[in-house]
């Protein structure tokens, strides 16, 4: 071998030795074509969710992905119940072979009904989320005000049942008087039977002192539909059903009300990547008196808290009853910013 041959072999395996290999990533591809490149996140939902360094994260519609690719091993659950561990690669189009320990399973992209990283949980996995808040807020000057309110949620949600247990109590004082005093505790069920179409069951109870209700309870049963549903960012969902009212009030000469009637609600949730909206209306009609009737709205805007379990939210609470006892506003509106914890599986 020539001096010059030599050198050059010598200089071509420094290159191999010293240049940094390719780094590896997941790939996504198209029936347009494209090709992104990144870190899947996770198939859920009819999404394949892959964090990308020059556009974030991405959401590619599942049925426009004809292959699938990974880095590293991830949990793989086909629609058809079967689940493995293993590294996705795409021998043809809209096929995936997922490679485990000595196994390994051949599916369609369309098959996929969920992947997610090892260790975690299955993203349909029945997880159960906690809400807990309380605040403190006072006012001193032309006007004296002193505000304290305490509330509690936990939701347990799978693929296609949803049960929300919450409270709240909420006190206010202004100039020495007692303008707040109001306690409520409920149970929500809703089964969705369709994509859209789901039943519910629902039932809250409390008191209104300033109001002049010693206990109240409100029953409902009925269907709902998701008139928007895109993921689980989006979901704007109409309920109607039937209701039980029983409302027993502080004057002894006021009877009781105890009614049948109808049960209306809607509920819309938006999510942002860092926000989230919440927007709820319940209207309740008395069927003995269709002018007898209570609308309670609730709103808030939550944003997270750097990266902690804390977020902030802000809002706007409005309970209304057509036919008060007398002396007493049929409007009663509280506005909140607190400080809520938020932890458990379903919180992520």
């Amino acid at each position: 071998m020539s001096l010059r041959a030599a050198a050059v072999l010598l200089a071509a395996v420094a290159c191999a030795l010293f240049t940094p290999a390719p780094l590896r990533a997941d790939t996504v591809e198209t029936k347009n074509g494209a090709r992104i490149v990144g870190k899947i996140t996770g198939v859920h939902g009819g999404y394949v969710t892959i964090e990308t360094d020059y556009a974030g994260e991405l959401k590619v519609t599942q049925s426009f992905v004809t292959a699938i690719t990974t880095d590293g091993p991830v949990a793989v659950r086909l629609a058809d119940g079967k689940g493995i561990v293993g590294v996705i690669s795409s021998p043809a189009p809209d096929k995936i072979r997922v490679t485990g320990t000595g196994q390994s399973l051949d599916a369609t992209v369309a098959n996929v009904a969920a992947t997610w990283a090892v260790g975690d949980v299955d993203p349909d996995h029945r997880k159960w989320a906690y809400e807990a808040a309380a605040d403190l807020s006072g006012k001193a000057g032309t006007d004296r005000a002193l505000n304290t309110s305490y509330s509690f949620r936990a939701k347990l949600a799978g693929p296609d049942e949803t049960l929300q247990l919450y409270m709240n109590y909420a006190r206010q004082e202004t100039d020495g008087e007692l303008s707040a005093d109001q306690f409520k505790a409920g149970a929500d069920y809703s089964d969705n039977f369709t994509d859209r179409q789901s039943w519910y069951v629902r039932d809250e109870a409390g008191y209104d002192h300033v109001n002049e209700i010693s206990l109240y309870d409100i029953a409902g049963a009925g269907f709902g539909y998701d008139v928007i549903k895109v993921g689980t960012e989006q979901k704007l969902t109409v309920r109607a059903g039937l209701s039980y009212r029983y409302d027993e009030y502080s004057p002894v000469d006021t009877p009781a009300l105890s009614t049948s009637g109808a049960d209306i609600g809607v509920e819309y949730l938006l999510k942002g990547k860092r926000w989230q909206v919440n927007h709820r209306i319940s209207f309740v009609p008395a069927f003995q008196d269709l002018s007898n009737y209570v609308i309670s709205h609730e709103f808030s805007f939550d944003i997270p808290v750097a990266k902690s379990l804390w977020k902030l939210s802000t809002g706007v609470s409005n309970a209304y009853n057509s036919k008060p006892v007398a002396g007493v506003d049929k409007l009663d509106t509280l506005y909140f910013t607190r400080l809520v914890l938020s932890w458990g599986l379903g919180s992520r």
